[in-house]
C-alpha cells in the first residue's frame, strides 16, 4: 500500500505557502484567514431552549453538587450492610416506601430496611441499596439470601459534578449532549456570541431565479439557494440579496451598503480576470482590503479573500461546485473563527481510494468522493467520478464529501492512503 499524505514539499501545492504565480496553497488561504479573523464580541443570554447550535461566550460552571445528595441508582431497599451479623439468610423489617423527590423520614433502625425507588434520597444510616430482585418480600419483611457490598446502588452526591467546576468550555458550539450538562450544572440561561450577519450575493446578467423561465442565455442561479442552504445554522441570520448584474457602478453602490451592516459578504463569480469579472474592482473601488486571491486548487482558483469595511468578504467563484467546494473548506473555516469556536470539528482524515485515479499535476485538486463501506483492515474506502468539473453539481447530491488529490501526483492506485473532507450536515 501507498500513502499519498497532505504533503508537504516543495512544489506540491497543498502545504507549502506561495506556490508560484502569485497563487497560495490550500492551507495557506486557511492560515491567512484564520490570521485575519477573530471572534464577533458582542454577547447575549439565551435560555436552554433557544441555545442549540450558539457558542458559549463563557463556560458554564456548576452550581452546586450533582447529584446534590446520595440517592437509590435503582428500584430495591436501602439498609446498613454492616449490621448484618452472622451467615444469612437475614429476615429485615420494612418501613415506608420512598420516591423520587421524597424527603426520607426519621432515620432507619438497625435491623431494618426501607424500600427506596430510583432517584430517592437514601435515607440517614443506610450504606446499601439492594435490588429488588435480589430479596423475598413477604409483607411488612423482606427475606435476604445474600451480603450485600457497601455503596451497592447509590450514586453518592457530587459524583457527576462537584461545585465551581468547569462542564463546558467557552467557545463550544452548543448541541444535544451540552445543553444537558449545562441543565444539570444548573445553568438556567447561557451566554453566548451573538449571531453573525452573512449577506449571499450572486453576480452576472445570465442569471436569473431558478424557477423562471429563461430565454435567450441565462441560466438559473445555482449558487444563491445552495450557498444559504449551506451557510443557514442557528448562529447565523443569512440575507440572499438580489443578484447584481455586470455592471460596475451599481455593483459597488450595492457592496457598499451591504458591507455596512454585515459581518461577511459573500459573492459568488465575479472574481477571475475577465472583463466581466468586476467585484475585485469594485472592491478595490471601495478602498477595500484583498488579503489574497487565487489558490492552487481545482475548482477554485479565482477564491478570494479580503476585507470591505467592517464586513469580511469572501469571493467565490461563479461555477456552483466550485462555490461550494471553495465555501465548505474556507467559507466554514471563517464563520468558526468569526464565531469563537475553540475546537473546530476536524474535517480532514485519511480514506483509501477504491479505485484507480488520475490527475493532472499543477493545483491540488478537490474531487467529489463517495464512502464506499470498509476494507478488510478497517479503513474506509471511497469511490469517485473520474474528472472534476465545476459547473456540474448533478453528482453533489450522491457526495459524501472531498478527496484532496495533491498537486504533484499523476495517479493514484486502488488502495492509497488520501485526505477526505466530509460534508457534515447541521
Amino acid at each position: 500500500m501507498k500513502t499519498v499524505h497532505r504533503l508537504e514539499r516543495p512544489g506540491c501545492g497543498c502545504g507549502e505557502d506561495e506556490v508560484g504565480d502569485g497563487l497560495l496553497s490550500l492551507d495557506g488561504a486557511l492560515a491567512r484567514i484564520a490570521g485575519k479573523s477573530v471572534a464577533v464580541e458582542e454577547t447575549e443570554h439565551v435560555s436552554l431552549q433557544h441555545a442549540r447550535g450558539r457558542v458559549l461566550a463563557e463556560p458554564v460552571i456548576s452550581a452546586t453538587l450533582s447529584p446534590p445528595f446520595d440517592n437509590a441508582a435503582m428500584d430495591g431497599y436501602a439498609l446498613a450492610a454492616g449490621t448484618l451479623e452472622g451467615e444469612g439468610p437475614w429476615v429485615l423489617p420494612v418501613g415506608d416506601c420512598i420516591a423520587a423527590g421524597h424527603v426520607p423520614g426519621d432515620a432507619v433502625r438497625e435491623g431494618s430496611a426501607v424500600q427506596v425507588l430510583t432517584g430517592a434520597p437514601l435515607p440517614k444510616r443506610t450504606d446499601t441499596v439492594v435490588m429488588q430482585e435480589h430479596v423475598q418480600r413477604e409483607g411488612d419483611r423482606l427475606v435476604l439470601r445474600r451480603r450485600p457490598e457497601v455503596g451497592t446502588h447509590i450514586r453518592p452526591a457530587g459524583e457527576d459534578m462537584m461545585p465551581g467546576q468547569v462542564i463546558v468550555a467557552a467557545g463550544t458550539r452548543l448541541g444535544p449532549r451540552e445543553i444537558a450538562a449545562a441543565a444539570a450544572a444548573g445553568a438556567g440561561s447561557l451566554r453566548v456570541r451573538r449571531k453573525l450577519s452573512v449577506v449571499i450575493l450572486a453576480t452576472g446578467d445570465e442569471l436569473r431565479p431558478a424557477g423562471d423561465p429563461l430565454a435567450g442565455a441565462h441560466i438559473w442561479d445555482v449558487n444563491s439557494p445552495m450557498l444559504a442552504a449551506a451557510i443557514s445554522r442557528e448562529d447565523v441570520e443569512v440575507l440572499v440579496s438580489r443578484h447584481e448584474g455586470d455592471a460596475l457602478g451599481p455593483l459597488r453602490a450595492r457592496l457598499s451598503c451591504l458591507s455596512e451592516t454585515a459581518d461577511v459578504i459573500v459573492t459568488s463569480g465575479g472574481v477571475s480576470a475577465g472583463a466581466a469579472d468586476l467585484v475585485r474592482p469594485a472592491i478595490s473601488g471601495l478602498g477595500g482590503e484583498t488579503v489574497f486571491s487565487g489558490v492552487a486548487i481545482k475548482p477554485g482558483k479565482p477564491l478570494t479573500f479580503g476585507r470591505l469595511g467592517k464586513a469580511f468578504w469572501l469571493g467565490l467563484p461563479g461555477n456552483p461546485l466550485a462555490a461550494f467546494t471553495t465555501w465548505m473548506l474556507f467559507g466554514n473555516r471563517l464563520l468558526e473563527r468569526l464565531a469563537g469556536i475553540s475546537a473546530p470539528r476536524a474535517r480532514r482524515r485519511h480514506v483509501v481510494t477504491g479505485m484507480r485515479l488520475s490527475h493532472k499535476p499543477g493545483r491540488c485538486e478537490l474531487r467529489l468522493a463517495r464512502l464506499a463501506g470498509f476494507d478488510g483492515l478497517g479503513r474506509e474506502v471511497i469511490l469517485c467520478p473520474d474528472v472534476t468539473n465545476s459547473a456540474r453539481v448533478s453528482l453533489l447530491p450522491q457526495a459524501d464529501g472531498l478527496v484532496l488529490i495533491p498537486a504533484e501526483v499523476e495517479s493514484i492506485s486502488e488502495g492509497d492512503l488520501l485526505e477526505f473532507v466530509q460534508f457534515f450536515e447541521r
